[in-house]
């Protein structure tokens, strides 16, 4: 799998938005899953959301009704819409692709290739 490249990190106020953007360069983008995750210094990676290839979105409680994500296989892009920010969703967010992209997807399909991340940071 080719590495996916996050984009559209930066520094929001609570309560702002960022849309963050993942691109991979796979010949059959649109029968990937796309996952995407956050970690924040001292702590564990956790699962946002992903997208499948059907496509169906699924997300984390943490960010239901303020997270949306979205795919655009023409484009080989999934993004991250984030809304209503509040400063725990501070971190590095990262994307991931994954070939069992059908139907489904979740926090423990297999993710092959990952991103180097996009930092967020959710400050006054």
């Amino acid at each position: 799998q080719v590495q996916p490249v996050e984009s559209g990190g930066g520094l929001a106020q609570p309560g702002g938005s960022l849309r963050l953007s993942c691109t991979a360069a796979e010949r059959n983008f649109d029968y990937f899953a796309i996952g995407w995750f956050r970690q924040f210094p001292g702590k564990e990676r956790e699962w946002v959301g992903c997208i499948s290839s059907a496509p169906s979105s699924h997300y984390a409680d943490f960010v239901k009704g303020r997270f949306t994500i979205s795919r655009d296989d023409a484009a080989k892009t999934v993004y991250l819409q984030m809304n209503n920010l509040d400063t725990e969703d501070s971190g590095v967010y990262y994307c991931a692709t994954s070939h069992h992209g059908g139907a489904y997807c979740s926090a423990i399909v297999r993710y092959g290739s990952w991103g180097q991340g996009t930092q967020v940071i959710v400050s006054s």
